[in-house]
């Protein structure tokens, strides 16, 4: 089942994608609000979701190519605090990435490149080590990073920000899982999303102890959430578009068989603060990217349109890159 988020003419609503049509959905207006009342009762969200179908249908290829009043949000988000959703995601999970960083990070002299391993290498063989623990039981901790709170998701078809003081801006495709906490503190997935979780890769590189400030970008979901998705294996394409023309594509995967952690275990990392579990939160976690433009020397210019698709995730998630312009603005703090 894959669901997706809508505003137009009648506000805020949710509808169930069925091929070229979205179904649109009773008394909700939110996966949010549906997810609540599924915890609440029991139900699985399928259930819900289909005890609330209603007769109304909408063209989803117009919407799909910006030609209708009604436009895509992202297929989750507190509807009412946008900031008790939390958006984080776990980096050395595939070994596409563990490649880049490595590449990114090995130390260089003015002739060769030093093959020795790496802080991000060493932390990709603990994954391979020991990121799959036993039902029961506790695996190595993986990479964690923060990227905002939900005010930094974007939707299908909106731009992608490099800020005046980024150095750079790239694509990862990727998968989010999106979770919500319920009223006793238990962390509830409700479905998975196709991702760019984007990043300042150039300013990553000068030193992989920026990292953590190159994940604070504006990052995209969607255009669906699927309820129920099979994530053992997932294979896909991404692309970077320059005036209409492909100049750079490469197939990927993720999935359970695809990376050095299991699910349950990322799933753990992530939940076992307990600031993670404050009941009525929602959390969207990036699983981490197989390949990336910048891994193969390419450089996004301002309205290169990036492209990530899935099989099985619905249609593909397509936002173009945005640069700002300008100098850089210094920011004052003001005393009271």
């Amino acid at each position: 089942m894959r669901l997706i988020q809508l505003s137009g003419p009648e506000g805020r609503r949710v509808g169930h994608v069925q091929e070229n049509r979205i179904r649109l959905l009773r008394g909700h207006d939110s996966v949010y609000q549906l997810a609540v009342v599924a915890a609440g009762s029991g139900t699985p969200l399928t259930g819900i979701v289909t005890e609330w179908l209603s007769p109304d249908l909408l063209d989803y290829d117009a919407i799909y190519a910006g030609a209708s009043p009604w436009r895509i949000s992202p297929p989750i988000d507190h509807p009412r605090e946008p900031a008790r959703c939390m958006v984080s995601g776990t980096g050395l999970s595939h070994t596409g990435s563990a490649r880049n960083r490595q590449a990114m990070h090995a130390v260089h002299s003015d002739q060769v490149q030093a093959e020795q391993m790496t802080d991000s290498m060493r932390m990709f063989q603990w994954g391979i080590a020991g990121g799959r623990p036993a039902p029961g039981e506790i695996g190595v901790s993986p990479e964690w990073f923060y990227k905002g709170t939900g005010s930094a998701l974007r939707a299908h078809g909106e731009p992608l920000d490099v800020p005046t003081y980024a150095e750079d801006g790239g694509e990862e495709p990727e998968i989010a899982g999106v979770y919500m906490i319920d009223g006793e503190g238990q962390p509830r997935r409700i479905g998975m999303t196709a991702g760019n979780e984007f990043s300042d890769h150039l300013f990553e590189k000068r030193n992989y102890l920026y990292l953590a400030a190159s994940k604070l970008r504006t990052c995209a979901i969607g255009p669906e959430l699927v309820v129920d998705p099979d994530f053992q294996h997932v294979t896909g394409e991404v692309a970077i578009e320059r005036a209409g023309e492909v100049v750079w594509r490469k197939p990927i995967e993720t999935g359970e068989s695809a990376m050095c952690h299991s699910l349950a275990n990322l799933e753990h990392h992530h939940f076992k603060f307990d600031a993670h579990r404050r009941p009525g939160d929602v959390h969207v976690h990036f699983f981490g990217a197989d390949a990336f433009s910048f891994g193969d020397g390419v450089r996004l210019a301002d309205g290169d349109v990036m492209k990530v698709q899935w099989t099985g995730f619905g249609r593909a998630l397509r936002n173009p890159l945005r640069v700002a312009g300008g100098p850089d603005r210094l920011v004052t703090v003001r005393g009271l």
